[in-house]
């Protein structure tokens, strides 16, 4: 006796996992080119076919039932599986498709996104996605293809490595030290104002490099945003920890106590079931390249150019 999941309709999985990585109807309505309603009303066949409600509705935007994490791991397991059988019949690893790779804002801005048009002009039909996440972006559940972090994320299926590693310090324009002075040693710091992260906004300890280096820092100017910190430092508000690729910019920030520096890892990671899809491949390869390439830069031992 045929039951309704005997109807299941592929494409109404993959429009459901559309729906999960955009996390709204809306965004899945608008990548698909159709109307609101289209989706919403192929979301309730499918969850009519399976039994039960796939997602709930909430400002954050859809959350996944339990009933729609099995869903969508099983739809998952039939996209890898419909994509490996593409990768094995095709003549040639052709790199073709949308890799989205996340990261924080300031990595993204000021060293891969200009780096990254090397990638795009080598693979014309790459479609690169750079989504900067002040948290952790969660590889597993497909919210992004790969992951930059400056920590080892925790996660089953995930295939992480350690690719690299940059230097903090802090630094200061020249304004602010002509008016304040020039601490020459640690001791001198307590005289003077910081500016950096809003501490209750922090999501990642792993951007905390102002806290690393000056205990209790006297605060000025505090952002959510690294490069509204950088702006900040720029025009005089106070001595900023930056990583060593900030330099990249030319600010016309001032290294300052350089003795007093500390160290972040930088980790890819990918879903073990994405790392060898060609594009995903290509995009890991490449960012492994660049950071191996630019590591004495990144270690503030060679200066940067642009």
């Amino acid at each position: 006796m045929a039951t309704a999941i005997d109807h299941l309709d592929w494409d109404d999985l993959k429009l459901f996992l559309i729906v999960v990585r955009c996390k709204s109807v809306t965004g899945a309505a608008r990548e698909l080119k159709v109307s609101h309603s289209t989706v919403s009303r192929r979301l309730a066949r499918l969850e009519y076919t399976v039994g039960g409600a796939l997602v709930e509705r909430t400002r954050d935007g859809l959350l996944l039932t339990p009933a729609g994490l099995v869903t969508m791991r099983r739809a998952e397991e039939i996209e890898n599986g419909v994509n490996a059988l593409r990768s094995d019949v095709s003549n040639r690893d052709e790199v073709r498709g949308t890799v989205r790779l996340a990261t924080m804002e300031g990595i993204a801005t000021l060293y891969l996104s200009e780096r990254l048009v090397e990638l795009s002009s080598r693979y014309p039909d790459l479609d690169i996605e750079l989504v900067t996440s002040p948290q952790t972006v969660r590889v597993a559940r497909r919210e992004a293809d790969l992951f930059l972090s400056f920590f080892k994320p925790h996660g089953t299926a995930l295939d992480s490595q350690m690719i690299g590693r940059f230097k903090t310090g802090l630094f200061a324009s020249e304004t602010y030290l002509e008016r304040n002075g020039v601490p020459s040693q640690a001791a001198d710091l307590r005289e003077h104002r910081f500016v950096g992260y809003i501490e209750e906004l922090v999501q990642l300890e792993s951007v905390l490099w102002l806290e690393e280096l000056v205990p209790a820092p006297t605060m000025a100017f505090s952002s959510n945003s690294m490069m509204s910190q950088m702006f900040a430092a720029s025009a005089g508000a106070g001595i900023v920890a930056l990583p060593e690729f900030a330099r990249s910019l030319k600010l016309g920030l001032i290294p300052v106590l350089e003795e007093l520096s500390g160290e972040r890892e930088i980790w890819m990671s990918a879903h073990q079931d994405l790392a060898y899809l060609p594009r995903v491949r290509a995009v890991k390869q490449f960012v492994k390249a660049l950071v191996r390439r630019d590591e004495q830069r990144l270690l503030g031992n060679a200066p940067w150019s642009r």
